[in-house]
């Protein structure tokens, strides 16, 4: 039992772990002084075991060495411990410290395998941007930054603040540069440089500063440094192109071309693309026909077959055209077929995924890449077709040949309808009708454009039952058509069934909500039906599409107008010479409703600039004189109404007129004069004959018995002529009631009486204004004068009232681009 050793139970539970054998311990060999020494002495062979130590704790001595006196483990078997000595001598200790653990053997130390307790980490060392290095990194950072803005500005259109950060990183750039070759560093980031000039030259050129763009992109061109700079000479051929200098243009088209080898075959076509395009702005097409006749052998596209036709239609020949047209419909686009679209019944994955690419950027570019081949086509063939044969219908006839046996087959249809709209430019009606008419048998979709064009120009020649035949067919054919149902509801319109016309122009509406005629036309009717509270929400909705549209803009001033409420009518015409500041109707309109409020000045102005764009206004005209006539300046007024004169010249109240304000501006001999003129032209004027006799008793002139003679002889004429015309109505009314044979007569007497009538309120009528001004006495007041008419011409002419067919005119005369009639404006 007494080698028996009872745990002991202590406080720490962690404690003892670090108590080892210091034989174990490898740390510090090297300093310690028993080891070397047994090293030195033994060679490291353990001395053999003896039994001098019996088999107790040897404990009670402790074991040796250079770090002092050690705690010893004491064994329970009582055998001696590995690496103990005879005589104290000391010996190496073979084992090695476990990781983790510390070598104290401090009793009531905490377990801190992390060295937790020793407190927080020191701060990291701080980088120090003192060192040149960190400087030039600094910098490039700041310059490629800047770089990004200057891109990123240009590309949002801000392009005079990518302007303004060019700039600055160009500066940026050459301070790194100083800097570089301040420490000694030879190396120059060439890239950067490169970029930091292009950048900046190209924002030159977008800012329209040419000269600082060609001085820029020379820098880059002249410095051997940078690799394929010569192809920036583009660029700079681009800049004198846009500076009209042509010759300058094709030089640096060709040195760029003869840089760029044949390996970019892409960016070659295109230069000499843009060759051939300005030998044709300066007229020299046969070496314009060289480049695009080289394109098109190389890499044939549209846009460059368009060129070539054009090239050769300008020299006029007709072989070359032919085989250019063909060349173009040939030309493969490269876009798939539009039945990859169509979703399948049963897949319903790849239904999803054509669903999700059926409007994506790609569809949209194919689409638009075959709408401007269509164009290219239509334009070509409308061209070539007069130039090609001997007339122009053999020569659509041939495109139309051409187009069919093509992948364009399609647009046969189309050349057909645009063949009869050339017949209309050509005022050969009977063709262009011929031709559509030839369109009845086809399929639904061009048989109703055709109809509705028949329909359209049936309207126009006022052949209201053709064209509602005709829209009838249209609608047929395609009851979706809004321009059919627009013709049709046009032809019940004129018949005056607004309520039926209404209908059409709403289904109209239903079809294609953004059909702006049938729109303006519901607007009419509800005008025409006295709906005026509906014809101005569908004018006001029509504003809020057209908003620059003075025909909408009018027709809200109207509604307001006929609505009593003056002030918003005011509004909206002012709005209508705001877009239309020359139009005379307008101006008149405006100086009526001042005038209508008292306001007589702002009137005067409005009418004064009526009658500046059109002078031959006799409204305006009377109006003016009537005012200068009220404000007492006679002498302003007579320009007036010798201008009345000029326009109605057999009309003699305006003569009368101009002799009055002689008259009443005291320059009576120069009225006298006036009156005498104008009793030369109508002897029989009894106004003229009155005045007259005034003028020569004031003036005590020898004519006045002349003048007074033929007065009396023409007022006795004028009682007869009217004893006559009482007594036939007399007779006329008394044959009716007897029912007697004098119809005759009857009607005679009536033609005497109406064209009697109608010449004398022809030639005399006067505003209510102008009776006001002279006094009762004057004779010339004496005939019956008639109000001025206060009906108002709409702005665009008198077809502003009549609804909009559904037509469409041609849109673009300079690029051949004529659309099919369909539903645009009505042309005035």
């Amino acid at each position: 039992m007494e080698h028996v050793h009872l745990a002991v139970e202590e406080e720490d539970l962690y404690s003892g772990y670090n108590d080892y054998n210091p034989t174990f311990d490898s740390e510090e060999l090297e300093n310690d002084v028993g080891f070397l020494q047994a090293v030195r002495t033994s060679h490291g062979r353990r001395p053999p075991m003896t039994a001098k130590f019996p088999g107790t704790a040897i404990g009670a001595r402790p074991l040796a060495s250079s770090f002092g006196s050690r705690i010893p483990m004491v064994s329970s078997m009582g055998r001696p411990m590995t690496g103990a000595v005879q005589d104290g001598a000391a010996r190496p200790m073979t084992a090695v410290r476990a990781a983790g653990y510390t070598s104290t053997l401090t009793r009531g130390t905490n377990f801190d395998p992390l060295g937790q307790s020793r407190g927080p980490a020191p701060p990291l060392e701080t980088r120090s941007e003192d060192t040149p290095e960190e400087k030039i990194k600094i910098l490039e950072k700041k310059v490629n930054d800047l770089l990004e803005e200057s891109c990123m500005a240009q590309s949002m259109g801000a392009i005079q603040l990518a302007l303004e950060k060019a700039k600055e990183a160009g500066r940026k750039e050459r301070i790194l540069v100083r800097q570089r070759e301040h420490n000694g560093n030879a190396d120059i980031n060439v890239d950067l440089t490169y970029s930091v000039l292009l950048n900046l030259a190209n924002q030159y050129a977008n800012n329209e500063m040419y000269p600082d763009a060609l001085r820029s992109y020379q820098v880059i061109v002249k410095n051997k440094m940078f690799s394929n700079a010569g192809r920036l000479k583009v660029n700079m051929a681009n800049i004198y192109f846009k500076q009209k200098n042509y010759p300058k243009a094709i030089k640096f088209y060709r040195m760029a071309l003869d840089q760029i080898s044949n390996a970019h075959k892409e960016m070659r076509i295109k230069i000499m693309q843009n060759i051939g395009v300005v030998f044709v702005r300066i007229g020299q097409y046969s070496d314009a026909i060289t480049s695009f006749e080289h394109i098109m052998s190389e890499s044939p596209n549209i846009k460059t077959g368009f060129n070539l036709i054009l090239c050769y239609y300008a020299i006029g020949d007709k072989e070359r055209m032919k085989k250019a047209f063909q060349k173009l419909i040939s030309v493969p686009l490269g876009i798939d077929d539009e039945d990859k679209y169509i979703p399948s019944n049963d897949d319903t994955e790849s239904n999803m995924v054509i669903e999700a690419i059926k409007n994506d950027k790609l569809h949209q570019m194919e689409r638009n890449l075959k709408v401007l081949a269509e164009k290219y086509i239509m334009t070509s063939a409308k061209l070539i077709a007069p130039a090609i044969e001997t007339s122009f219908a053999t020569g659509f006839d041939w495109c139309v040949d051409m187009v069919k046996s093509s992948q364009y087959v399609e647009l046969a249809n189309d050349l057909e309808i645009n063949k009869a709209i050339t017949y209309l430019r050509q005022k050969d009606f009977n063709q262009a009708v011929e031709t559509l008419k030839t369109f009845e048998k086809k399929d639904s979709r061009v048989k109703s454009a055709a109809a509705t064009n028949l329909s359209f120009l049936c309207f126009l020649e006022k052949d209201y039952d053709q064209a509602d035949r005709y829209s009838d067919l249209a609608m047929n054919a395609d009851r979706y058509n809004p321009a059919a149902l627009i013709n049709k509801g046009n032809t019940v319109f004129v018949k005056q069934d607004y309520e039926k016309a209404a209908e059409f122009y709403k289904e109209a509406l239903r079809n294609d909500s953004s059909c702006t005629e049938a729109l303006y036309n519901l607007g009419l009717t509800y005008k025409k039906l006295s709906r005026l509270e509906d014809a101005l929400d569908c004018f006001l909705k029509l504003h809020a599409i057209l908003r620059n549209s003075s025909q909408v803009m009018y027709q809200l001033a109207h509604l307001y107008e006929l609505l009593e409420d003056p002030q918003q009518a005011i509004e909206w015409l002012i709005q209508v010479i705001s877009v239309t500041p020359t139009d005379p109707h307008a101006l008149a309109k405006l100086g009526e409703l001042h005038d209508s409020e008292g306001d007589k000045s702002q009137a005067f102005q409005y009418y004064y600039e009526s009658f500046r764009y059109f002078p031959s206004n006799i409204d305006v005209i009377e109006w003016l004189g009537a005012y200068y006539i009220e404000t007492q300046f006679c002498e302003k007024a007579i320009q007036y109404f010798e201008r009345a004169t000029l326009i109605q010249p057999t009309q003699v109240k305006w003569q009368l007129m101009v002799a009055s304000c002689y008259r009443r501006s005291g320059n009576y001999q120069k009225a006298l004069d006036t009156y005498k003129d104008i009793h030369s032209k109508f002897p029989e004027n009894v106004e003229c004959l009155r005045f007259l006799v005034r003028l020569c008793t004031d003036m005590g002139l020898k004519e006045v018995q002349e003048y007074a003679t033929k007065l009396k002889k023409v007022e006795k004429m004028k009682e007869l002529r009217e004893q006559r015309v009482k007594s036939g109505r007399e007779g006329s009314g008394r044959g009716r009631r007897e029912g007697s044979a004098g119809s005759a007569g009857s009607s005679e007497t009536a033609k005497a009486d109406s064209s009697h009538s109608s010449s004398s309120t022809k030639g005399e009528r006067l505003s209510a204004k102008m009776r006001s001004l002279p006094s009762s006495a004057e004779p010339y007041e004496a005939s019956s004068p008639k109000e001025i008419d206060a009906s108002y011409v709409d702005p665009l002419g008198p077809q502003m009232e009549r609804p909009k067919t559904g037509a469409r005119r041609r849109v673009d005369d300079d690029d051949f681009a004529d659309e099919e009639l369909g539903d645009d404006l009505l042309p005035e």
